[in-house]
């Protein structure tokens, strides 16, 4: 790493770690209003989590839909732990996000009307998902996403970057985040940082997601003093492939039920409403492997025609597997975060400086479950409110760097990354059900986050949502819209968010 006090320093009116669909977003929106940007991504563009994404963008757009009822259809799945104005939020402004996605050129599949086609999802009690390509979605969003970033004078990219750590200034009551350090020594100094880094699901073994998504963002965000929430609650996607060398945890998209597919036991039979959301879903399914003994349950998509979900049908004949006319072995894996950095209605954390949207970030809209394809909306939505918030105040006066300073910031340890082990121990000890034995088996595991996940699950003693204790079957109403939220590895504290 070259020695940050020979380095220049990147001065920016925004500083936007994470290359996914919410930091290219951000980073668009930014610079449409003629601000300076820095984007930080750690693989080449197009090549983040958000490419893989197989869901679309939940947006009450048809005649028969409704802000009130896709915000119904929000809470429900959610198990009495959504927060109600950041799901307002996201019901009402995620229509405008996908008609603004159409006005920065990301095409959208559409019926044979050409008005869009809406899929149903999991949850969704009416058609809203907004899909492109069929289950493409992501790689059609970031694609076009990354080439505008890529073409904007105002935004600076940061390829195959990591951040190393972010720059505060101030004590500790005081502080306020100013910039960050990358781990090639280059230093950006912004008025406000926006960290878009994806989730953490990839620290379980069994997961849905790329090797990168281990909570980069999150473990950034905690050394610098900004609080987390809801850490136990991690959602899994009840069909993702199992058993297939080269395909072992590939998702097979909501939406593919949403369109008939059906899941089947070893003998044949129908043991769940396949559209009822991912928790009961997940939970069905494992609650039958759990009995039988079997490792997967199969999908039958024979029904469904595959020209509507090209890619996953080329992904599945590559792997051996013909979806036309066998039954698709799936399993539950670790697939989505609903915890992260905790942010209010304009995507701030309880760092002055320091805002986070997507995966990352915890606005409460999840709940205890996400309801399908309100990740994608919240990407979108919450990053324009970061960016218009970041604008909208006067640009703070920060000193100069001191030598002294930079020599501080280079000695910032970078995020730990999970070795094997940690990913086996959360698999094990932290999955689909959590026994108190494992969890406190887990708080002695190396990886920090692994740790905090562990602490948060104990002090949940209750079932909803994504998180099951086998000691504590039933959902506790005391807890109905109550947070845990993290501080430091000694301080949790149970929060009520309006």
């Amino acid at each position: 790493m070259r020695d940050p006090s020979s380095a220049s320093i990147h001065n920016a009116d925004i500083a936007v770690v994470g290359a996914g669909a919410a930091g290219l977003y951000a980073a668009l929106c930014a610079a449409r209003e003629h601000a300076n940007v820095v984007l930080i991504s750690a693989t080449p563009l197009a090549q983040t989590a958000s490419y893989w994404a197989q869901g679309g963008l939940a947006a009450a757009l048809a005649a028969d839909d409704s802000f009130e009822l896709h915000l119904k259809d929000t809470e429900l799945a959610g198990r009495a732990l959504v927060r109600r104005s950041a799901a307002e939020a996201l019901v009402h402004e995620a229509p405008d996000r996908v008609h603004d996605l159409q006005a920065l050129g990301v095409r959208f599949d559409g019926d044979r009307f050409g008005q869009l086609a809406l899929g149903l999802e999991g949850g969704h009690s009416v058609r809203r998902v907004v899909h492109a390509g069929g289950s493409a979605t992501g790689r059609r969003v970031v694609r076009q996403l990354s080439a505008l970033a890529a073409e904007e004078p105002r935004i600076t990219v940061f390829e195959r970057a990591r951040a190393q750590a972010l720059w505060t200034d101030g004590d500790a009551a005081e502080a306020c985040c100013r910039g960050l350090i990358c781990d090639d020594g280059r230093v950006i100094a912004a008025r406000a940082v926006v960290v878009a880094t994806g989730g953490a699901a990839a620290l379980w073994s069994r997961t849905t997601n790329p090797p990168g998504s281990q909570g980069v963002g999150l473990l950034l965000a905690h050394a610098a003093g900004a609080t987390l929430a809801d850490l136990e609650l991690l959602q899994f996607h009840p069909t993702a492939v199992i058993g297939v060398p080269g395909r072992e945890g590939f998702l097979v998209t909501e939406a593919i039920r949403g369109e008939g597919a059906t899941l089947h036991d070893a003998n044949g039979e129908r043991f769940v409403d396949e559209l009822a959301p991912r928790d009961e879903v997940s939970r069905a399914i494992q609650a039958l492997l759990d009995e039988s003994g079997e490792k997967s349950v199969g999908l039958d998509m024979r029904a469904v025609d595959p020209g509507h979900f090209p890619n996953v049908v080329a992904s599945l004949r590559d792997a051996g597997l013909d979806p036309t006319r066998e039954l698709i072995p799936v399993a539950p894996a670790a697939h989505y975060m609903m915890g992260g950095i905790v942010t209010d209605l304009h995507a701030r954390s309880t760092l002055p400086g320091l805002y986070a949207v997507g995966e990352c970030a915890c606005t409460g809209l999840h709940g205890a479950n996400r309801l399908a394809s309100n990740s994608l909306s919240e990407c979108f939505v919450f990053a324009r409110r970061a960016v218009a918030d970041v604008l909208s105040a006067d640009a703070p006066e920060l000193a100069p760097a001191s030598e002294h300073e930079l020599q501080a910031l280079r000695e910032l340890p970078a995020p730990a990354s999970a070795e094997a082990a940690t990913r086996a121990a959360l698999w094990q000890d932290a999955g689909v059900v959590r026994t108190s034995e494992g969890l406190t088996q887990l708080l002695g595991d190396p990886h920090p986050l692994a740790r905090l996940i562990a602490r948060c699950a104990l002090a949940r003693t209750e079932s909803r949502g994504a998180h099951l204790r086998a000691e504590y079957p039933e959902r506790d109403p005391a807890l109905d819209y109550r947070h845990v939220t993290v501080c430091d590895e000694q301080e949790f504290a149970w929060q009520s968010w309006g």
